[in-house]
């Protein structure tokens, strides 16, 4: 309940246990086993937020917060408890201004970032990378950066981790040397990780912090993150978480104290937040826990024993509600202890002692006083809650995501215009440019080869030519010696007539002494003679 700038939380049998609006922002913790009143002490502070107009954000492990959206029901422990602490008049049943958020957008409205703003330290974590992967992966989102080209999306991650892969030589001179087996392993981590939701997480329209610190009819807006699924993977639960909370401190101004905070954050299960956080994480945790009060944030861890919470971030958390610790272990008592001595001692009683005394919805309280300074602790009751305590049934959660405010802003994803979109466009043009440059190969190829066949069909056909000339010149030879044969034979042949006739007129005449034998002797002799000379003549 909110009166006068304070956060009526518990009452004891002499004041109401209020935390200051204008302290609220000096972090605050809710501690206490399993069942001992943790969720409504919660929902208590966040009521009473509310209704001092500071919007609160907190996750919903178990689905019983859900109830902030509907009045409370009269219950006989609720009305023993408001007797008890004789609350009146004041108390009464109502609902509070509610925004439901799911990072899987079923049980909720869309909860999404983009690569670039979750950023890869938080990423690294995510994934569980080793120093070397991490490096590599802070060297991808420089490139990114220093080329210009957005991460946005799971895709665009993934298409920046194959072109670095690829290229790795000629970025090896700027940015060192990335080997594929780091590159491989973040590759298969994205994968698991968009299986896990990843690729609903990371996208957009990216979630715009701002659109939570909004006030309706004058009271600051309940947004309850859904949280009953990715619980079951405490590293993206814890990451998310963290998330948040960088980024309220990232995009918050320095405001310096005010009357009520501009915003308060409670972060339930916390111990998973430090668990197994590197050292680098660490220091930036405890960094943003001191410096985001600064800005206006109030930041309340929700966890069993204060012993979860690392030294120097429990240092800085000046309102507490520790409810019943059970000491079965000796590393129980240590931690019963050491959340005895976190508090301002009372010399009323034992605090060790009370801690482990104390009833389901007691709880012994410190908060800060006028003087800045924490209170001593004191035993207590807290209030009961003024909404519904349980979860609603899932058409009351329809019906009020679907009227939310926000709910044309977030509910469809887009995807545009971003680094996998480039990349793609890259290598269909390096496709096409490769293709280009083969297929100008290959007609150039095809150029030679032709010019060759040329060439050789160039000199088959000239060999042919050769060959047919010196075919046709041997045809003509043998022709002309054919024609050489038949004249020589025809102009022996009349000369050996001619020849034959003037010897035998010849002989005739000279033999005409001898009588008839002697002119035909002398005929023959005569031809003989006659053909010899016209032989030798005609050279035939």
């Amino acid at each position: 309940m909110y009166k006068d700038n304070e956060i009526w939380v518990a009452s004891d049998k002499e004041a109401k246990l209020c935390i200051k609006t204008n302290f609220a922002n000096r972090h605050g913790l809710i501690a206490g086993a399993t069942g001992t009143g943790k969720t409504v002490t919660l929902k208590v502070m966040a009521e009473s937020f509310s209704d001092a107009g500071v919007p609160v954000f907190f996750s919903d492990i178990k689905g019983d917060l859900s109830g902030m959206c509907k009045p409370g029901e009269d219950k006989e422990s609720i009305t023993k408890r408001v007797s008890e602490l004789g609350l009146g008049s004041e108390f009464s049943f109502k609902a509070y201004p509610t925004c439901f958020w799911d990072i899987f957008g079923k049980r909720g409205l869309p909860l999404r970032t983009t690569i670039s703003e979750f950023g890869p330290m938080l990423l690294s974590k995510l994934l569980e990378l080793n120093q070397i992967q991490s490096d590599i992966l802070n060297i991808v989102f420089k490139i990114a950066d220093d080329e210009g080209l957005l991460l946005l999306d799971l895709k665009d991650l993934k298409s920046m981790l194959n072109y670095v892969s690829e290229n790795a030589a000629s970025y090896k001179a700027d940015y060192g040397n990335m080997a594929p087996q780091s590159v491989n392993a973040i590759m298969r981590g994205l994968v698991s990780l968009g299986d896990k939701g990843g690729d609903i997480f990371f996208g957009e329209p990216a979630v715009d912090i701002r659109d939570w610190f909004v006030n309706k009819d004058g009271r600051g807006m309940i947004n309850i993150l859904d949280a009953s699924t990715i619980i079951n993977d405490p590293s993206i639960y814890a990451t998310f978480m963290l998330w948040m909370l960088a980024e309220l401190f990232e995009i918050m101004p320095e405001v310096g104290d005010l009357d009520k905070p501009k915003m308060v954050f409670f972060f339930d299960e916390a111990h998973l937040l430090f668990k197994d956080m590197p050292k680098a994480l660490l220091q930036k945790i405890e960094q943003v826990v001191k410096l985001i009060r600064s800005k206006g944030i109030g930041v309340y861890f929700i966890t069993q024993s204060p012993s979860d919470i690392p030294s120097e971030v429990l240092s800085q958390l000046g309102n507490k509600v520790q409810h019943a610790l059970r000491a079965y272990t000796p590393a129980d008592q240590k931690a019963i202890k050491a959340a005895a001595q976190s508090y301002r001692a009372n010399p009323d009683f034992d605090t060790e002692e009370a801690i482990t005394n104390l009833g389901i919805g007691e709880a012994v309280v410190s908060f800060i006083g006028d003087d800045g300074a924490p209170t001593v602790v004191r035993k207590a009751k807290v209030l009961p809650p003024q909404s519904y305590l349980g979860a609603i049934d899932d058409m009351l959660r329809a019906t009020v995501i679907s009227m939310s405010d926000l709910a044309n802003k977030y509910r469809d994803m887009i995807d545009r215009d971003s680094a996998y979109e480039f990349l793609q466009r890259l290598q269909i043009e390096n496709t096409k440019k490769l293709e280009e440059e083969q297929r100008a190969k290959e007609e150039q190829k095809e150029v030679q080869r032709q010019e060759k066949q040329a060439e050789k069909q160039a000199e088959r056909e000239a060999k042919l030519a050769e060959k047919e000339a010196q075919r046709q010149a041997k045809e003509a030879q043998k022709d002309a010696m054919k024609k050489k044969d038949a004249i020589k034979k025809g102009v022996a042949s009349v000369a050996g007539t001619a020849a034959g006739t003037i010897g035998r007129q010849l002989g005739k005449t000279i033999g005409k002494s001898g009588g008839k034998f002697g002119q035909s002797l002398g005929g023959n002799l005569g031809a003989s003679l006659g053909r010899g000379i016209l032989s030798t003549l005609f050279k035939l």
